[in-house]
């Protein structure tokens, strides 16, 4: 049986955004409402990958099937129950499952690359290490990782339009990931154009995990 939320967090994170998916969906349901700085960044942290991959955080799924894109092993993971049935029905060949950062339903070493794409943001940052932890158990040695976050005071909170949130620095996600078995290799910081859904600065960072 896959993990479902467990700690009274993920449960109020999954509950928060179960109230708002279908306006979620209308915001940002669709791969070409996204980015196009981001869809060009995870074509190529896609395309530099090999094995199978994960999204964390899925949403309704449009990044899952791109990192699918026709015929990459991908699976999807998230908290909501509403954004799994809209991923399933919307994108049927696809692997959506229920699943908490904390005990992801996948194999030690099974992976060759996590997209975490502001995913992380609403994890509370004593709790982060165990996410990495996680995603570094799951990875396979050289597999890779490609987090997306708001660029901020490292910790901070704010308040989010489904529930709250946290901003990061590249620095102090570093740290956290070396801890984790982790070489940053990759990071941008962009402002945001005045066409995307957030004005919040944008910040990723790519990973690749250790062989020891």
């Amino acid at each position: 049986m896959l993990a479902q939320p467990r700690d009274s967090d993920d449960v109020a994170i999954a509950a928060a955004y179960d109230s708002r998916a279908a306006e979620y969906i209308e915001l940002a349901g669709s791969i070409d409402q996204m980015d196009a700085s981001d869809r060009r960044l995870i074509a190529g942290w896609r395309d530099s990958t090999a094995g199978p991959l994960l999204d964390a955080g899925c949403g309704p799924g449009p990044w899952t099937d791109f990192l699918h894109d026709g015929s990459r092993d991908v699976i999807g993971v998230d908290l909501s129950e509403k954004f799994l049935a809209s991923a399933r029905r919307t994108y049927p060949h696809l692997r959506f499952e229920a699943g908490s950062f904390r005990t992801l339903p996948v194999a030690d070493a099974s992976l060759g690359g996590i997209l975490a794409w502001y995913s992380l943001i609403h994890t509370a940052p004593a709790e982060v290490p165990d996410a990495l932890d996680e995603f570094c158990r799951v990875l396979a040695p050289g597999g890779s990782l490609l987090l997306g976050f708001f660029d901020g005071p490292p910790r901070e909170p704010f308040a989010h339009a489904v529930t709250r949130a946290y901003f990061w620095s590249a620095e102090a996600l570093d740290a956290l990931l070396a801890e984790a078995g982790f070489t940053v290799t990759h990071q941008e910081h962009r402002q945001r154009t005045a066409a995307e859904a957030s004005t919040r600065p944008h910040a990723a960072l790519t990973a690749i995990k250790r062989d020891s």
